[in-house]
């Protein structure tokens, strides 16, 4: 024979379940988004492709500066065309509102850092040698995509998920 829980002796209803109408109830809350516990926001998938003169661009960086005091800002690295942005955990997105965008693009020529590095017996190659192999490399893409208030790039991340592709020309 089954026995009833004491509290619902007669109701004909199952027993309550505080527990799991508890987890039921954080599970819609990180769903909708309000799970977010660390200060800053919730944040919405931003991804897209970076072409220049109709090819995908190999590699370089992304950063979108938000163009409010309360915003703040995201970036992201650039793979066979491909990006993702990240606020502050890999891959998390970014807030919603407007940003202006600049893309470095550059083909660093790391074997003289390297050799350099190994001449002075270290294995780790200094920030002054890494600095003058980024400044002497060779752009892949105009120079004016490099800053925000120069690339003429501009974005704006919505409540929901993104796609920004950015087709680059000379």
């Amino acid at each position: 024979m089954i026995e009833e829980c004491p509290h619902m002796r007669g109701s004909g209803r199952p027993p309550r379940r505080p527990a799991v109408a508890g987890l039921v109830a954080a599970g819609v809350l990180f769903v909708s988004g309000c799970g977010y516990d660390d200060g800053i926001g919730r944040r919405y998938q931003v991804t897209g492709t970076v072409t220049y003169n109709g090819n995908p661009l190999e590699m370089g960086t992304i950063n979108f500066q938000a163009t409010t005091p309360e915003g703040r800002s995201a970036g992201g690295d650039i793979q066979k065309g491909a990006y993702r942005l990240t606020t502050q955990t890999s891959g998390d997105g970014a807030l919603p509102g407007k940003y202006r965008v600049s893309i470095v693009a550059k083909d660093v020529d790391m074997s003289n850092v390297e050799a350099t590095s190994k001449k002075r017996g270290g294995a780790m190659p200094s920030k002054k040698d890494l600095g003058k192999a980024f400044q002497t490399s060779k752009r892949l893409i105009p120079a004016k995509y490099e800053t925000p208030g120069t690339s003429g790039l501009e974005a704006e991340v919505k409540e929901q998920s993104n796609t920004i592709d950015f087709p680059l020309t000379d």
